[in-house]
């Protein structure tokens, strides 16, 4: 378990402003340019913790390469997967002091980091950073209200089309080919068992929506349809 009290001694300096141009990323390098604010870069292993949840929070990250999940062990030792971040996304933005969830890599990744003292304290003399910053948490809280609604209000096919709806967005964003996430991860992130991720993703394949070529790699044949069952 790594925790960084400061930046990696391995770490490589880079400056921010060089990174992938998705929209968060634009966020991140607009807020590196005004700041002058240089960030570290960091590799951790197929399945290695970045932080645990009640850690300190001291740092902003940002997915190079590879992809992390974010989630909550519940007390009866279930796991509920908050988020799954692909390149360009920024994750470790708490409100508070701690972390509030545990970050692992899925597969090997390389993250940016950036420390949280010296963003806040160029957000607190440079209003861009402040505001750059403002959208970030927003972006949070935005999908934190989305997955909410996704949990409470829909069924479990619903649920399995949203998923891939969203996957098929953001990967072909983020440059993959394949779903870095298995089949438990995503039932974690959709408070759905193993077996029922497994019946609805059969299921949609039988109906021509969708094929797979590998066991993570799914191709979308109807995303109307998938359409229709997400509304």
């Amino acid at each position: 378990m790594h925790t960084q009290t400061i930046a990696p001694p391995t770490a490589k300096a880079l400056n921010i402003s060089h990174v992938m141009a998705t929209e968060p990323a634009d966020q991140f390098s607009a807020i590196a340019r005004c700041s002058g604010v240089v960030a570290s870069e960091f590799s951790y292993k197929k399945e290695e913790e970045i932080y645990g949840e009640g850690e300190p929070s001291e740092y902003l990250y940002q997915i190079i390469c590879g992809a992390v999940r974010t989630y909550k062990l519940l007390s009866d030792g279930r796991r509920q997967i908050g988020a799954f971040h692909l390149p360009g996304d920024i994750f470790g933005l708490d409100p508070g002091s701690e972390h509030r969830l545990t970050a692992e890599a899925i597969v090997d990744t390389t993250v940016r980091l950036v420390s949280r003292r010296s963003l806040e304290k160029a957000a607190a003399s440079n209003v861009q950073v402040a505001r750059n910053l403002w959208t970030l948490t927003a972006s949070d809280l935005r999908h934190a209200e989305d997955h909410m609604l996704l949990l409470g209000r829909k069924t479990a096919m619903e649920r399995v089309a949203t998923f891939l709806l969203e996957m098929d967005r953001r990967l072909a964003k983020a440059g993959m080919m394949a779903l870095p996430m298995c089949r438990r991860d995503i039932g974690d992130y959709l408070g759905l068992t193993l077996e029922t991720v497994s019946r609805a993703l059969s299921q949609l394949s039988d109906d021509g929506v969708l094929m797979f070529s590998s066991a993570r790699q799914i191709a979308l044949r109807n995303r109307r349809r998938l359409s229709a069952m997400e509304a």
